[in-house]
């Protein structure tokens, strides 16, 4: 039997010729990750366990970018911490305030991820890089800190399922709605520690921005990771980019997958998942009569440059309903200067929108958006778990950076579809 994408790029970190679903290995890792929250967990650890140096300094990590710049004297302790650690080994891609972004953007972004890589973050939205043909996966602060010290991980080979996307995405449409869409419909455990492998003549069709925003998700839905086949758009994107050659892997004729879910994109429409779980999807148009106190643009899910020039193309010329308080989240510092230089950001603030350096802030209920009682919030983030973004009797409706750039317009969940 043949192997997946993903069993494939397993089976080489292993040194192994072949790997099979639910096999135990041990494998080679190309980086680790970790964050200002999770990364100074894994510091302590790290220090606990008694080791005293890195695998590699230009495999391991810290990206400053949940509660930073910092919100209180526990978030400036972290960072501290990530501070001198960084500083003591040696680290070389290290990123704190000024010459930072949210994690899962900006590694791509930096080339530092690339195609066939096998990686680890403490952070469970690291399936991000699957976008890149890479396996990529969340891991908890311990495994992150013996990674760092040994280079080396176990895993248990994920199954997989295969998504076939056909055809093409509508205007306003985009990666996000295909994601809320196929969550909708397996739920969130219907890919409970598998690979999604995304598939078909529909691949073509998406930019990698769509990807990276779909295989964020893919943990939304409780895959172990996502992926995607390295195309023309992959290459493209890594040329002159990747800091390392890469090594492209697809999936063998024979491969086995536990079944096949098939996507129109030229059917779907924009989609919006209400609370309080990413499954509870609906189309967006259904969302008319409900009235918002808040929309947030940005996050490791949707604070690329084409979200922001999605939301700027709705919000030109306009201003956000009464009573709306609309949040703007660049996801890099070179996200954040090129929309400058377009002229997005004065067209943001114009529009009665704030415009915030790049952080993680409201997505997890830490600062730059805390949602009152009986607050709604339209959010292109990724989770609208109970109380995620505030208060236990808030709402977040999740949805794509046009959905929400209407929304706010309107002050109603809007279709962007029929917003024009």
């Amino acid at each position: 039997m043949g192997m997946t994408m993903t069993q494939k790029i397993l089976a080489a970190h292993a040194g192994l010729d072949s790997v099979k679903a639910g096999q135990l290995i041990s494998a080679r890792l190309d980086q680790v990750l970790g964050n200002d929250i999770t990364g100074a967990v894994a510091v302590d650890v790290f220090r606990a366990q008694g080791f005293d140096h890195v695998f590699d300094k230009s495999r391991v990590n810290l990206v400053l970018d949940h509660f930073t710049p910092n919100k209180d004297i526990k978030a400036a302790q972290q960072s501290k911490k990530c501070r001198d650690f960084a500083r003591e080994f040696g680290i070389e891609n290290f990123f704190d305030v000024g010459d930072m972004g949210i994690e899962h953007a900006l590694l791509p972004e930096k080339g530092i991820v690339t195609a066939g890589d096998c990686v680890i973050g403490a952070d469970s939205h690291t399936c991000t890089y699957g976008a890149l043909g890479a396996f990529s996966t969340g891991v908890g602060s311990t495994d992150m800190a013996a990674g760092m010290a040994v280079g080396y991980t176990w895993f248990k080979v994920p199954a997989a399922i295969r998504v076939e996307l056909k055809g093409k995405l509508r205007p306003r449409v985009s990666g996000k709605d295909v994601i809320l869409y196929l969550i909708g419909q397996i739920g969130v455990d219907g890919a409970l520690y598998k690979s999604l492998e995304f598939q078909g003549e529909g691949v073509a069709a998406l930019s990698m921005d769509d990807r990276l925003c779909i295989c964020n998700m893919a943990i939304e839905a409780g895959a172990k990771n996502g992926i995607f086949p390295v195309d023309e758009t992959t290459i493209a994107y890594l040329t002159g980019r990747s800091r390392r050659p890469w090594t492209v892997y697809a999936a063998d004729p024979d491969a086995e997958y536990e079944q096949t879910i098939t996507i129109d994109l030229s059917a779907l429409e924009p989609q919006v998942a209400w609370p309080h779980l990413p499954e509870n999807t609906h189309p967006a148009r259904e969302g008319k009569e409900i009235p918002i106190d808040q929309v947030v643009i940005g996050s490791c899910t949707n604070g690329r440059l084409e979200d922001m020039q999605t939301a700027y193309e709705i919000l030109k010329g306009r201003h956000v309903a009464k009573g709306v308080r609309t949040i703007i989240i660049p996801a890099t510092q070179a996200i954040y200067k090129e929309c400058i230089r377009r002229g997005w950001l004065e067209a943001f603030v114009d529009a009665g929108c704030v415009v915030s350096t790049p952080t993680c802030g409201p997505c997890c209920g830490g600062y730059m958006g805390i949602l009152a009682e009986g607050e709604r919030c339209v959010s292109t983030t990724n989770r609208n778990f109970v109380g995620r973004m505030g208060h236990v009797k808030s709402e977040i409706y999740l949805a794509s950076p046009a959905t929400a750039a209407a929304s706010a317009f309107t002050g109603f969940i809007t279709d962007p579809t029929e917003a024009e």
